[in-house]
């Protein structure tokens, strides 16, 4: 046998380079030229955020209107329970009473529109199981539950008003304890309630949510104050709403402030609000909000104006939710409102000294 010659293949080489295009030859001292030409010492042009087969970074929540609507009918009751314990402590009994039944129908209007989105109703009471103070959802379940009780107490003395003997016994001074009990149960539970939906949104990845933490609740607790007065103007004479006229106007303006101030804040993440559908909500909610509380403050002593003033209050406030629901669902599509936030993140993380994945880089102050 013959020893094997010396292989014409070079270490530099592999089989399939045959199959290469020829490569143009050189000049000795001449630079590769970039490709696709053009001045090599010019800017790279920004990178497209871009996601395999053009979906989506995150999943946006399977949450359709039933969800928007819980949120609504939430801060209905919370401003209806606001409304109807200054009343008690006022001494208006017809603003009182139509509060507490706005308060306890909006509260079960508001848990049929969670139990229906979450498919199974039983589903709703496994939320009870536990409390869970890191879970807004828990946290939730339970001032729901608390501020439910308090009004349906409410609502349980109006009814023993109305046949128990006004002699002054025994009785009567329970149950107006009971009933101060319940005014200022419902008054403690009220801002929580409208609050904790703000927080529960901006707790998920959906960028324009998660981006909002700090206005969302106050946007929420003022929408649901100027829903419920405007409630309380449309059901209630107009002789008895003068404090419901100042709550409407007062949660109207901080409704307005908190939205510009976030949407200021959010910068590009603000886009989506500009955006169909949430576009048209958006504006919707700031006209019919600001019609509302105009109206109130000089329209809201005469019968016509104060029905008008609270049908815009109201209006406003479920604008407000939809458009605030279909902004956040909206900004899950593009991958810019995910990756640009982490990305602003990152870099601020490492320019004050500390990685993305320590303790406090994430969300870097």
């Amino acid at each position: 046998m013959t020893a094997p010659g010396p292989s014409t293949q070079t270490s530099a080489t592999r089989p399939l380079d045959s199959d290469r295009p020829p490569m143009p030859e050189r000049r000795p001292g001449e630079r590769r030229k970039r490709r696709g030409g053009g001045d090599p010492n010019a800017t790279v042009p920004e990178a497209e955020f871009r996601s395999y087969y053009g979906q989506p970074v995150i999943q946006a929540p399977p949450w359709e209107w039933p969800i928007p609507a819980y949120l609504f009918l939430g801060g209905l009751a919370a401003g209806s329970g606001l409304v109807s314990a200054g009343a008690h402590f006022l001494g208006l009994e017809k603003l009182r009473t139509r509060g507490r039944w706005a308060a306890i129908v909006a509260v079960g209007a508001g848990g049929a529109a969670l139990a229906g989105d979450l498919g199974r109703p039983e589903r709703a009471l496994n939320m009870m199981r536990t409390v869970k103070l890191t879970s807004p959802m828990s946290v939730g379940s339970w001032i729901l539950a608390g501020f439910g009780a308090f009004a349906g107490v409410g609502v349980a003395i109006e009814a023993v008003r109305k046949w128990l003997p006004q002699d002054g016994g025994i009785g009567h001074h329970l149950v107006e304890f009971i009933d101060g009990v319940a005014a200022a149960g419902s008054a403690f539970f009220a801002p929580p309630l409208a609050a904790y939906t703000g927080v529960l949104l901006s707790d998920t990845a959906l960028p324009t949510w998660h981006e909002a933490y700090r206005e969302l609740p106050f946007i929420f607790v003022s929408s649901g104050i100027a829903a419920g007065s405007g409630l309380a103007m449309i059901t209630t004479p107009a002789s008895e709403t003068a404090p419901a006229r100042t709550l409407a106007v007062i949660g109207a303006a901080a409704e307005l402030a908190a939205g510009e101030m976030m949407t200021k804040r959010l910068g590009e993440l603000a886009e989506p609000y500009h955006e169909e559908p949430a576009k048209t909500l958006h504006k919707a909610s700031k006209v019919l909000t600001v019609a509302g509380g105009v109206g109130a403050a000089l329209l809201g002593r005469t019968r016509l104006g104060a029905v008008l003033s609270g049908a815009a209050l109201m209006a406003g406030s479920v604008a407000t939710r939809f458009a605030v629901f279909e902004a956040g669902m909206k900004s899950a599509d593009d991958p810019k409102y995910t990756v640009k936030p982490q990305r602003a993140r990152a870099a601020k993380a490492a320019a004050a000294g500390r990685g993305i994945t320590q303790p406090g880089g994430e969300w870097p102050s």
